[in-house]
């Protein structure tokens, strides 16, 4: 066992960039996540934005939340995050199966803007109040200043591919 060396005095394997690992399973580079199934009769239907793979994102399609919390010494990233998705929780609950878009959450200083295409199938006066009904409840819950921007349209008009 003499040609062996001793590992105990070999300081050079404490430095992690002359270390190997050894890896023994197969690389999956499966780029699975984001996107939608085809259907055998092409029945489901897509918008513009379901229609792009996750890997455009910034290139044709934008992020569904807007904020300067995820950058280097950004403030409350997690209450932000831990937010959006109680706004989109809230919103989906409060207009349940209007909305035909993604729910697009913009933050500007300490305003929270809130936009979305929904259906036209309830009565106008309605969407005003869900509208004011909303932007009470998710200012007085979020502490801060709260504008829903909603567009109306047909749901084919959103339509832009069948897969």
């Amino acid at each position: 066992m003499a040609f062996l060396p001793n590992l105990a005095n070999m300081s050079f394997l404490q430095q992690p960039s002359l270390r190997r690992y050894i890896h023994v399973c197969t690389a999956l580079n499966k780029v699975q996540s984001g996107r939608y199934k085809p259907t055998p009769k092409r029945t489901f239907r897509l918008t513009y934005e379901m229609a792009n793979p996750p890997h455009y994102i910034a290139h044709r399609k934008s992020w569904n939340s807007w904020n300067t919390s995820n950058i280097v010494d950004g403030k409350r990233p997690a209450e932000t995050a831990l937010e959006d998705i109680f706004i989109r929780r809230f919103m989906t609950g409060t207009w349940h199966n209007l909305f035909i878009s993604e729910i697009i959450i913009k933050r500007q200083h300490n305003l929270v803007r809130i936009a979305g295409i929904i259906q036209r199938s309830i009565h106008p006066s309605k969407i005003y109040f869900l509208t004011g009904y909303t932007e009470e409840v998710l200012s007085r819950w979020l502490q801060s200043p709260v504008k829903i921007e909603i567009v109306t349209a047909h749901r084919d008009e959103t339509l832009y591919k069948y897969i």
